[in-house]
């Protein structure tokens, strides 16, 4: 049974507007593919985060809620739709991520490129930040995500390198720190960031010594929240963390450097994105 503190209801009744502009023009967000508990807020509010490259993945991280299956061919066109509902919407901030691709060459890094590119050329004004996955570690497709100039670029840890066998099939933990080391080496310009979650049956010594391993390849954001398991045939909640502890974490994690934290019970990668470059 879920404490008090996670009592929060998903009303849909405000999100009728931006969930038709969505099915019109044929596009995904994560908010829904993934149960985001907050996507009553966000949709309110106008705010979404896209999912390109279609909606079946081809890892198996048995915490995720998104489809594994084999991929559709990507879509060319799904970048410009993206730039349009922005505009639209007119968006600030935009957080655009992706299923895994593992079937293709550059791993999808060529769409995230393009989507990047059709945004800036529609609302030059609009922030945007990508979720990226890890592309297979290729050091060519992370330069071509960063030569469309996101103002924030994240790559999830997501848990403690102890449970990643366990909970993130197919991933790696010092590949994933390689990536961001890499992406500040490359372009220091721009904010990287990473997010964890809680609650999977990692030690807290461990959450510090991966906040650690952030800092030590110049992370700059980072988002801390509570997993909850998408249905029973998931990785099921070991722990729920009580919100004086993801404050605590909060207030450990700006001691190390970090420029912005959110941690929460509610937080997710890509929950108050605006804020962080606020």
């Amino acid at each position: 049974m879920k404490p008090a503190w996670l009592n929060k209801k998903i009303n849909l009744k405000h999100c009728s507007q931006i969930k038709q502009i969505l099915r019109t023009s044929g596009l995904n967000t994560v908010c829904e593919q993934a149960m985001c508990p907050n996507i009553g807020e966000c949709f309110a509010q106008k705010v979404a985060t896209f999912l390109i490259l279609g909606k079946n993945c081809t890892r198996n991280c048995n915490f995720c809620n998104i489809q594994k299956a084999k991929p559709l061919p990507p879509d060319l066109n799904e970048p410009e739709r993206v730039a349009q509902v922005v505009k639209s919407l007119g968006l600030k901030h935009v957080v655009v991520t992706s299923v895994t691709r593992d079937d293709l060459a550059d791993g999808g890094a060529g769409i995230f490129s393009d989507t990047v590119n059709r945004i800036s050329q529609q609302s030059p004004k609009t922030a945007i930040e990508l979720l990226i996955p890890d592309f297979g570690f290729s050091v060519a497709a992370l330069k071509t995500v960063v030569a469309s100039g996101p103002q924030i670029i994240a790559h999830n840890l997501e848990t403690v390198p102890s449970l990643y066998k366990l909970v993130r099939q197919g991933a790696d933990y010092q590949g994933s720190l390689g990536l961001l080391r890499t992406l500040k080496e490359i372009a220091p310009q721009i904010k990287s960031k990473s997010g964890l979650m809680l609650g999977l049956g990692e030690r807290p010594e461990e959450i510090l010594e991966v906040m650690n391993d952030l800092r030590s390849v110049g992370c700059d954001l980072l988002s801390i929240g509570q997993y909850l398991s998408p249905s029973q045939k998931h990785y099921p909640v070991k722990d729920y963390i009580r919100p004086s502890v993801f404050g605590d974490y909060k207030e450990k994690a700006l001691k190390l450097g970090f420029l912005h934290i959110e941690s929460g019970p509610y937080v997710r990668s890509s929950y108050l994105a605006g804020e962080y470059l606020s």
